[in-house]
């Protein structure tokens, strides 16, 4: 079966590389990594490896530079060769796709030196057994289903279908592109199965079914990239006759031990286990009167032999809230459960904390957990695919939030203290801290069902081994990798589009950092009401006054505190609040004047309007590109495009009468609003 080849692009390659010829120094080594660097040099690349090097046009040595660490590289220009350099081969192969990208740019290969700036640059898939993916809008997953198979519709319930026979996909050559992939842009680790492990998958650390986790493995091996399964913190109890999964009982810390050495002796290069406990009815150390410390650190203990991590998600919020009940707070959920056990993790045990306090909404402010855990290693976490942004449906560029989350000060200690420095600056080990996302890809012929969002796959890997990167800058190196045949004025239009889609997207959607306002369970479409009495405290307090919550310490819920006194004085401030995210923190009237000039009422109406028109505009400029871009992918966002619009036609018309009717403000422009 064919499919897209993302940014491999092959003619693009070729036309860069006609008259490539590699040479490797005999320092480099035969190992499964740089066994298959020849490999891509000869079967993908379609050049040729010469013994001589002086007619080499590209040279790969081992260098003892330790500056460079183990995953850094160099790349230079010396004598009309260029020379790459890294301390291994997992290295070499980033510098090897360093290389190509650089050519395919047209950017410079002289002094160039790079080093990840976080240890563990991950995704985490939330596919499941029986083929299909949670929150995945890209057809089934590439891990498990049948062969030929591609039905995966998202409709909120996530009950796992019948699973006959082997429940694993077993398409090799899907998945050795997947890590071609990942490796180019520099993932080196990848968990397998979806964080809620339901029915057969807690199986999955177990014979038979570890064994085809292991054919998986050996290929992510050969690039570079470590596998990881998420477990269900109950098995235990489920795969054996013990009557506990009590994290302080020995018989189930044994269990573990034998679990995990069976394990390494299937795949030695095992990364370690995720896990999601006590959220969402997954089972956890709570059950059994233990903290979250306990319970990371007993699988800690069973990992560190081997020296593998526990990656424990910091999502944990079943004590359900009663929307009667103004001084409860989701959002302080993360640091209510786990700042009070900062220091008390074992060093192999990081902790996944979401870059925002509530569920990758369109706008939320940076977890204050950031900055306040500062003897615990940290990974934030993000999504790559679509939950509540658009399904891959709507056109969203993503990474300039990720960006702003990175770049976000949270003046811990009072002192200057960004995202992206505390992650290994705070963290207990820095090699056991960095980024991970929750992938968007699956068995559509594009891998992301929309092509155009390939660009946040691209850009989250780029970004996180290169955290000071512009997202703007990683959008144009993808849009130059991925649309080679079209002109430079068709990749400026697709460029305007997806530079502007995220802010887009936010006008029409989330008005000041209001989220939720969306279909239950599904997630997608506007449903302005629907978790508004709901259990999980996601509420917008709208009434005939005024809008948003009260977060504040003064009279609200004291989520506020949480930051460093720098941080929460501006959020405590209506004088110093950003308009983006006021709605969050702050329950005010219609009437309240933002720093823009504009009363909030009017905001809403103007930006849902702008929003809107905005998607109308991509129309018409994608429209141009007919006969510029391939019929497929034209066909493809077209389609797309189509659905956007009614999207945002029912954001649009929804929004604003809601608020018209409880305000009873007219729209100062005299709009056309369904009273």
């Amino acid at each position: 079966m064919s499919f897209d080849k993302l940014w491999f692009n092959q003619e693009n390659l070729s036309k860069n590389t006609s008259t490539d010829k590699f040479y490797f120094d005999s320092s480099v080594d035969n190992d499964d990594i740089g066994i298959q660097l020849r490999i891509e040099i000869v079967e993908i690349l379609h050049r040729i490896i010469i013994n001589d090097r002086q007619d080499a046009s590209v040279v790969l040595t081992v260098t003892n530079d330790s500056t460079l660490g183990e995953e850094g590289y160099s790349i230079n220009e010396e004598n009309g060769q260029v020379i790459i350099a890294g301390q291994n081969t997992k290295s070499l192969m980033y510098a090897f796709y360093d290389m190509l990208r650089r050519k395919a740019t047209n950017e410079s290969l002289v002094d160039v030196k790079s080093i990840p700036s976080q240890a563990i640059r991950m995704i985490n898939h939330w596919d499941q057994i029986d083929g299909t993916v949670e929150r995945g809008y890209s057809g089934e997953s590439i891990f498990f289903g049948t062969a030929g198979k591609n039905e995966n519709v998202d409709n909120g319930s996530f009950d796992l279908r019948t699973v006959e026979g082997n429940p694993f996909r077993n398409d090799f050559n899907r998945i050795e592109w997947y890590a071609r992939f990942l490796a180019s842009i520099g993932i080196n680790a990848i968990s397998l199965n979806n964080v809620n492990v339901r029915g057969l998958a807690t199986k999955l650390i177990i014979h038979p079914y570890l064994d085809n986790v292991a054919e998986i493995a050996k290929i992510f091996k050969k690039f570079g990239i470590k596998t990881f399964l998420a477990i269900n913190f109950g098995a235990p109890k489920r795969l054996s006759d013990l009557t506990t999964s009590d994290p302080l009982d020995d018989s189930v810390r044994l269990w573990w031990q034998n679990t995990v050495k069976e394990i390494y002796k299937t795949i030695p290069d095992f990364g370690g286990f995720v896990v999601k406990a006590d959220s969402e009815g997954e089972p956890g150390p709570y059950q059994y009167g233990r903290n979250h410390a306990e319970g990371a650190n007993m699988l800690g203990e069973a990992l560190a032999p081997f020296g593998g991590i526990v990656i424990w998600r910091a999502f944990v919020y079943n004590s359900k809230q009663d929307w009667r009940d103004r001084t409860t707070d989701r959002a302080k959920a993360a640091s209510e459960n786990f700042e009070p056990l900062d220091g008390q993790f074992a060093e192999n045990v990081v902790l996944q904390v979401k870059f925002g306090p509530i569920d990758f909404q369109t706008r939320e402010p940076l977890t204050p957990l950031f900055g306040a855990m500062k003897q615990t290693n940290l990974m934030l976490e993000a999504q790559i695919t679509a939950e509540y942004l658009g399904h891959q449906i709507d056109i969203n560029y993503s990474a300039p939030q990720w960006q702003s989350m990175l770049d976000f000060d949270t003046k811990s200690n009072n002192v200057a203290s960004l995202v992206k420095e505390i992650i290994p600056g705070d963290s207990l080990e820095a090699e056991n801290s960095g980024m991970v996302a929750v992938g968007n890809v699956g068995m559509d012929d594009n891998w992301t069902g929309n092509k155009l969002a390939q660009a946040n796959f691209y850009a989250w890997g780029r970004l996180a081994w290169q955290n000071d990167l512009s997202a703007f800058d990683i959008l144009k190196e993808w849009i130059t990798q991925t649309f080679t045949n079209v002109d430079s004025k068709g990749q400026d239009i697709i460029y305007n589009i997806m530079s502007t889609s995220n802010e887009t997207y936010e006008k029409y959607n989330a008005p000041l950092g209001v989220g939720f306002m969306v279909r239950p369970h599904y997630h997608y479409g506007v449903s302005i009401n629907g978790y508004e009495y709901d259990r999980w405290g996601t509420y917008h307090f709208a009434d005939r006054n005024g809008v948003g919550v009260d977060r504040t310490q003064k009279t609200g819920t004291g989520y506020t505190g949480l930051y460093a006194p720098q941080v929460a004085k501006m959020y405590e401030n209506l004088e110093t609040m950003p308009d983006e995210l006021l709605l969050f923190f702050h329950h005010v009237p219609y009437t309240h004047v933002l720093h823009s000039g504009k009363t909030v009422i009017q905001h809403i109406y103007d930006t849902h309007f702008e929003g809107y028109a905005t998607v109308l505009d991509y129309i018409k400029s994608w429209s141009e590109l007919k006969g510029n871009v391939d019929d497929v992918t034209f066909k493809n966002v077209s389609e797309r495009l189509e659905l956007q619009k009614q999207n945002a036609l029912e954001w649009r018309d929804q929004i604003n009468t809601y608020f018209y009717r409880m305000s009873g403000i007219e729209d100062e422009k005299g709009r056309v609003i369904y009273a």
